[in-house]
């Protein structure tokens, strides 16, 4: 069994980006904050998917984003197709919801944004849940559906994922390293990813109080229903403990008020050690998921307009004979 890392957080100010509160979004989080906090950490097992889906299907809609149902690679989700996109470039999401929460359906909101500020059409996979059907059956579908997209007709695609989603984004781009495909992929973007599934970052600690959503032991009983036993520093099932060398280039996004914090922070110093061209950006006050909120909070704004302009200029300069939409 590989021995927990201990990685101090970022502290290059080359690689991590600060970005202050608003007062705005002060006043935003503290109504937030006082809607949330009975439910603090309440939400378990296979019953919250309801409400999580809900959650979650409450970021609203981009205009002029359609959406249809489709099966790429064998894995059933959902296209989200801004008007007037290049028909192959195309943005990979992969949903969170702690491995056992989400769907395609509940997320198409949220990556209609993305899409749209990459200015490219983005697949949702559904790919298949824990607890019944655990490790490796995630990841295992995603790489299906990547392949999946070059069959369809996809010649540029960029991977981005949000927290268990944001796992299961580098799970795959170390996959795709190991296999000599890194060359398919233009870039990353990931969203408070979870790295880390033996929960060794101090944040757990440290941002125990702050965080607005979830508890550790909250966390632990979905990640263990998740590996069903099998080893959390698996190179496969925890992103922070593999050879991160020759990765295509990452960007971080991860509120400061997170239990997950550390697992962005320790991940981006990893993968700077091994040469990987990545940044973090930290948003201040913000907890898990504010890129829901767009049009509620400045940080969400923010954070989708740098996320589009990475992946524009990432499509732009991995793919330059782009093809125009039929």
């Amino acid at each position: 069994m590989n021995a927990p890392l201990v990685t101090p957080p970022v502290r290059d100010a080359a690689l991590r980006t600060d970005h202050p509160l608003t007062m705005s979004d002060r006043a935003a989080m503290s109504g937030l904050r006082s809607v949330v906090a009975p439910n603090k950490g309440k939400l378990r097992g296979v019953a919250a998917r309801a409400v999580f889906d809900d959650i979650i299907g409450h970021t609203p809609q981009p205009k002029g984003v359609g959406f249809r149902e489709d099966i790429v690679g064998g894995v059933p989700g959902w296209w989200c197709e801004p008007e007037g996109v290049s028909a192959d470039r195309v943005v990979l999401h992969i949903h969170g919801g702690w491995f056992n929460w989400g769907s395609a359906e509940a997320f198409r909101n949220l990556v209609g944004h993305v899409a749209q500020s990459a200015a490219a059409r983005a697949f949702v996979p559904n790919y298949r849940l824990a607890p019944e059907h655990p490790f490796p059956a995630a990841p295992m579908d995603v790489a299906a559906c990547f392949d999946g997209l070059f069959e369809r007709g996809a010649k540029a695609v960029a991977i981005t994922g949000d927290s268990a989603g944001g796992n299961l984004a580098l799970v795959l781009l170390a996959q795709l390293v190991a296999q000599a495909k890194a060359d398919q992929v233009v870039g990353a973007v990931v969203l408070s990813p979870v790295t880390d599934l033996a929960q060794t970052g101090e944040s757990w600690a440290s941002r125990a109080d702050a965080d607005p959503f979830f508890v550790q032991d909250q966390a632990e009983e979905l990640i263990k229903a998740y590996l069903n036993g099998h080893n959390p520093t698996d190179l496969m099932a925890s992103p922070l403990y593999g050879d991160l060398t020759g990765l295509p280039p990452v960007r971080v996004h991860v509120g400061a008020d997170e239990v997950l914090l550390d697992d962005s922070l320790r991940y981006a110093d990893r993968a700077a050690a091994a040469g990987v061209d990545v940044s973090v950006d930290v948003w201040e006050g913000m907890p898990h998921g504010f890129l829901g909120n767009v049009g509620d909070f400045d940080a969400a704004g923010a954070a989708l307009i740098a996320i589009g302009d990475f992946l524009k200029a990432r499509f732009a300069a991995g793919a330059p004979a782009m093809t125009s939409a039929a």
